[in-house]
């Protein structure tokens, strides 16, 4: 093993320790954590960074919640005044990832991710050597899977192929500190991925919930012979339905995780699934409103705004996610005082605008269409708004499915909704398209953006 790796993983094993010592911290202990770090990460941006320095500017001392909004075009846009390594451009990053010839970080340092663009335009994220550490301990630490450098356990993971892509170079990390792991492209053919699992057997399963609904219904038609202790759900969201079928394929230990490239984990189900923990000492979390304002416990926001309390090479500060989440009311069963995401509604690109009966446009979330289509026998679903109408696709249909029925509950479900009817056509599909990093989103859009 490279003495850099021994280094990585003492890192990791070092952070570990003192996360698993804030899981019995109390509320105050967390909000005087938030508040000394904060401070810490604002006065080293306006030491470090050209672009917070004037971003910031006439806010130094001003409460979290009066700050500017860094957007992902301003982070791309003032990319190497905003990072605060001056050694750092934005093009020495682009040219490393351009070439095959390339070996190790990006300056023997540096892990770079790419986020997938599914808001329009992909984001270039840096972390530092220590700042990735933070990372890998954080995803072993606040999992119930109890994963552990210390305590192996064989794992599978289905996800994106594309080399800068968060999961593929978690999956790339795993690898390197010797963790049993199998990495599976979920572009795959489900027939050799299905071959691959059986062989390795794994006890622990990270998969995107579009594809670990596929395997659930593979391992309940006898083709998939395999046993997790764990499913670790993430970068989609996880529907009743799903969470449904890979229980009763693989139990109950089906854990929902939430996570952005930018900062990395965001929150993370407990044994108790009544909703995600949010990592408060890693970042500090507003849900807010199209303008910025907060939103009450119990109500979807329109957006978050993220705050990233252990980033130092490329500050994130009230970072927008354009993610509808709603915090529950209830403290959780497990004690913990953290705040609790009780449900995630999806990115706000995917609520699809149409043109509303009593003129101007109404906007219809995803959710009118999971109700409907989500418990349908098949084994993947995506709704499609072409120019001609709303396109339903339907994959791996094992049980009568009436296509005229599903066609009239969509159209009325959309009449309840206000809008002007559109045409919808269901089609029958050899599985639904994928993205370039492998996720199906369930609803989408293919008109011009307004």
């Amino acid at each position: 093993m490279a003495f850099n790796t021994i280094k990585f993983g003492l890192a990791v094993l070092s952070k570990q320790r003192q996360f698993k010592a804030r899981q019995h911290w109390t509320r105050r202990q967390f909000d005087e954590y938030q508040t000394h770090e904060l401070r810490r990460l604002r006065d080293f941006a306006y030491a470090n960074s050209p672009f917070y320095e004037e971003f910031h500017k006439g806010y130094y001392d001003a409460p979290l919640h009066e700050l500017p909004v860094l957007t992902k075009s301003a982070l791309m846009e003032h990319f190497d005044t905003l990072v605060t390594d001056r050694n750092i451009r934005l093009q020495d990053i682009e040219a490393y990832i351009a070439d095959p010839r390339r070996t190790g970080l990006f300056r023997g340092e540096f892990t770079i991710n790419v986020t997938a663009g599914t808001s329009g335009r992909t984001a270039v994220v840096v972390f530092s050597s220590a700042e990735w550490a933070t990372c890998m301990a954080g995803a072993f630490t606040y999992t119930p899977m109890n994963l552990s450098l210390t305590r192996r356990s064989r794992l599978a993971q289905v996800a994106s192929a594309t080399t800068f892509h968060m999961s593929a170079m978690g999956g790339v990390t795993l690898r390197s500190l010797l963790m049993p792991g199998l990495i599976l492209a979920a572009s795959e053919p489900l027939p050799e991925m299905v071959a691959k699992l059986n062989e390795w057997k794994p006890k622990v399963l990270v998969v995107y919930p579009s594809i670990g609904r596929i395997l659930a219904d593979e391992q309940l038609a006898g083709r998939l012979h395999i046993a997790p202790r764990d499913v670790l759900c993430g970068s989609e969201p996880l529907t009743g339905e799903t969470r449904r079928r890979m229980a009763q394929a693989w139990g109950d230990r089906i854990f929902n995780n939430y996570a952005a490239t930018e900062c990395a984990g965001i929150a993370i189900e407990c044994g108790q699934h009544r909703g995600m923990h949010v990592v408060e000492d890693l970042v500090i979390v507003e849900n807010v409103d199209r303008n910025n304002q907060p939103v009450p416990d119990g109500v979807y926001g329109d957006k978050l705004l993220v705050t990233s309390l252990f980033k130092r090479a490329q500050p994130i500060i009230r970072y927008e996610i354009e993610d509808s989440v709603r915090f529950s009311k209830a403290a959780c069963p497990c004690g913990r005082p953290t705040k609790l995401i009780d449900s995630v509604q999806g990115r706000m690109q995917d609520v699809l605008s149409f043109p509303a009966k009593a003129g101007g446009s109404v906007s219809v979330h995803p959710l009118v269409f999971h109700s409907i289509i989500d418990v349908l026998p098949v084994s993947g679903w995506q709704v499609v708004q072409e120019a001609d109408g709303l396109h339903i696709l339907l994959s791996g249909v094992h049980g009568a499915v009436d296509d005229e029925q599903l066609k009239h509950l969509v159209q009325n479900a959309l009449a309840s909704q206000g809008a002007l009817v559109p045409p919808v056509a269901v089609q029958r599909v050899m599985s639904i398209p994928q993205t370039v990093v492998g996720k199906t989103p369930l609803v989408k859009s293919n008109l011009p953006r307004t």
